[in-house]
């Protein structure tokens, strides 16, 4: 057994602290700041984040009650309700914005050569988005519907490793193509999307910087082939086309040929794709866009195991900020099971780390895989109930 650091101190070592305060400096995040510091406030919520809190008051009581252990955890201010509350409402949510990217960009690091299930070496996105509803009384900031409130999570996941490269939260009424504007793709890397991303001129901006993307068409695609692929139907591919578009608008906004893919599922349902890939194996487009299905695993992944569906504030700095630190611990997590090398999917190491954040025993020894063989030693000072 570790006599030495509690395992939520060890799981924070891997935190950059360099970089971390270069994020507080950035935006004055302890400007007359006497006591409760930012770390102090990115610990507390991380707490809230790992062992499920539910509310202010619920951190408080379990902090509190811990008090011979804060200073251990890394905590250096007096932790109370309103404290914590002023905090997430007054420092500036861009803080752990930027931190989170610091972390995206050390998992992308140690996920780069991981397989996500197609023999490609270019860089893999999915592009997706998710509502997270919200009460208009308390929250009259999230514009949505004319009696709802709600805001919307834009994620663009990296598919090796599953980690989230970009992401943007906005309010519920932005529609999803609008983050097309937002994000830089590098060059000869994918983006895969679905057909609410589909708009001519963001697409060909996407072209034209040399990055390549999958989208899914609508039925009322009006084109003309100019020629066609032969293809394997046994594989489900119906057609593989180079397509020019016909309705004047939507060619002046991409004027060059695209790529129509057809495919139908072992269900039967039918899909058509879209790309500027004209080099790629139709079957490869097809397996590209099912990988999409990823982003929204990943969403319903945090929504059931992260605290960003109930809020600890109402206002707009509140929630992007509750929602960022949200992300930098599932980004955090994620890089201690890389570091670790350890087996277990994310979820069994938050359940485990829910229970033992308080013990001193090693982390890898905490999280490591359970030898269920050496569980049945026998101990000459326990009795036997059965003797079989």
């Amino acid at each position: 057994m570790n006599s030495g650091k509690i395992v939520f101190s060890q799981i924070m070592e891997f935190l950059p602290l360099y970089e971390f305060s270069k994020c507080v400096k950035c935006y004055n995040g302890e400007y007359k700041v006497r006591s409760f510091s930012c770390m102090d406030q990115f610990l507390s919520m991380a707490f809230a984040q790992l062992t499920y809190r539910e509310s202010l008051r619920d951190i408080e009581s379990c902090l509190r009650s811990m008090r011979a252990r804060l200073y251990h955890m890394g905590i250096r201010g007096r932790i109370s309700k309103s404290t914590l509350a002023d905090a997430n409402e007054s420092r500036d949510w861009r803080i752990w914005a930027d931190f989170a990217q610091v972390l995206i960009h050390k998992a992308k690091r140690l996920y780069l050569n991981d397989p996500f299930g197609i023999e490609l070496k270019e860089t893999v996105y999915a592009l997706d988005s998710t509502t997270i509803d919200l009460c208009l009384a308390l929250f009259p900031w999230a514009h949505f519907r004319k009696n709802k409130a709600a805001v919307k999570l834009h994620t663009l996941l990296d598919l090796r490793g599953s980690i989230p490269s970009f992401i943007e939260i906005t309010e519920g009424k932005v529609h999803d193509v609008n983050i097309l504007d937002l994000l830089i793709l590098e060059p000869g890397s994918f983006c895969v999307m679905d057909r609410g991303y589909l708009d001519f001129q963001r697409l060909h901006a996407i072209h034209l910087s040399g990055a390549f993307f999958v989208v899914r068409a609508k039925t009322n695609l009006n084109f003309r082939r100019l020629y066609s692929r032969p293809v394997k139907k046994k594989t489900g591919l119906r057609s593989d086309q180079t397509i020019a578009l016909n309705v004047y608008q939507s060619a002046k906004e991409y004027p060059d040929h695209l790529r129509l893919v057809r495919f139908v599922d072992k269900e039967g349902r039918r899909y058509s794709f879209l790309t500027n890939n004209l080099s790629l194996e139709a079957i490869t487009i097809a397996d590209l866009y099912k990988e999409r299905w990823k982003v929204e695993l990943f969403f319903k992944w945090i929504k059931q195991h992260l605290r960003i569906k109930a809020f600890f504030g109402t206002s707009e700095n509140a929630v992007k900020t509750q929602v960022w630190i949200a992300i930098s611990i599932y980004v955090l997590v994620a890089i201690v099971k890389k570091e670790l090398g350890l087996k277990k999917s994310l979820y069994e190491i938050l359940q485990i780390l829910s229970v033992t954040i308080f013990e001193k025993d090693q982390l890898f020894q905490a999280l490591m895989e359970n030898d269920h063989q050496n569980q049945n030693i026998e101990n000459d000072n326990q009795l036997m109930l059965f003797n079989l």
